[in-house]
């Protein structure tokens, strides 16, 4: 029997995951011989698994989930020094001699539904301080966003996010009260299905701010829900988790996903 070549998404946990299916969408659409899967992957499994994967050719490489985005950078190579940028990989790719190369297409992805517009200057809030977090803040200070509030537990970590990112701004704890933003990006898991409420007083924000939150377990999260009653623009989480998906599909298949169906795609995803 042939063997097929593949990707997947590794995680923990991972059954919420809707990468299988925009990955399969994607491949299906192309007729292309492939497949995607998921993979549990507990944390102490993590390098067993990488050096399971770095010697079976049809593994083409794998996306890279909570909590492993930034334990991946310890495990494969870094050309393109995401360690140092970044510093959180959500993607990792197979070369034919069996090295594998890492790189983060969250920042990317997080990007593409803000890149109409002009952010420079523009004060940001940001939840949270982990993997997803890095790759929001890369982007922010690419545009030339600021100043940047960071709404976490730790301060001292969110502090230091700063610093890594060259952001001006500060850190304030996740109740207290919102400054005035024209941007407030979620990305955290706060409001994930199975995780605590994100529950924040967005009266401060102006009208004509825009929320954006990366969860997408469920699709409309409270935050969304609380944006969209006080008539301010939202994003939701597959804007991101399909920008960033694009650029990895392209990076496992050698093919750029199909123009033109993200409108099918999104109904997939929403049944």
């Amino acid at each position: 029997m042939t063997s097929l070549p593949y990707a997947e998404v590794i995680g923990d946990p991972i059954a919420q995951s809707k990468s299988p299916l925009i990955h399969g969408f994607w491949i299906n659409a192309l007729g292309l011989s492939g497949d995607y899967r998921r993979a549990h992957v507990l944390a102490d499994d993590l390098a067993a698994y990488v050096e399971r994967r770095r010697t079976d050719p049809d593994w083409r490489g794998c996306n890279v989930t909570m909590p492993h985005k930034a334990a991946i950078m310890d495990l494969v190579d870094d050309p393109g020094d995401v360690r140092a940028t970044i510093g959180a990989m959500n993607t990792v790719v197979r070369q034919p001699d069996g090295s594998l190369i890492g790189t983060n297409t969250d920042a990317a992805g997080f990007y593409a539904p803000l890149a109409e517009i002009d952010l420079a200057g523009a004060p940001v809030i940001v939840v949270g301080a982990g993997g997803a977090a890095r790759a929001v803040l890369f982007a922010l200070a690419r545009a030339g966003a600021g100043p940047v509030t960071i709404l976490n537990r730790s301060p001292l970590k969110a502090m230091g996010l700063l610093a890594t990112f060259g952001l001006k701004g500060e850190v304030l704890a996740l109740d207290a009260p919102l400054p005035p933003a024209a941007l407030l990006v979620n990305a955290s898991s706060l409001g994930m299905t199975g995780q605590p409420a994100l529950d924040l007083d967005l009266s401060p924000l102006p009208e004509d701010a825009i929320v954006y939150d990366l969860v997408y377990s469920p699709l409309e999260t409270g935050l969304l829900r609380a944006a969209a009653a006080r008539g301010l623009a939202t994003v939701d989480g597959l804007d991101m988790l399909i920008g960033q998906a694009a650029l990895a599909f392209e990076l496992f298949f050698g093919v750029a996903p199909p123009e033109g169906r993200d409108d099918e795609l999104r109904a997939l995803l929403l049944a």
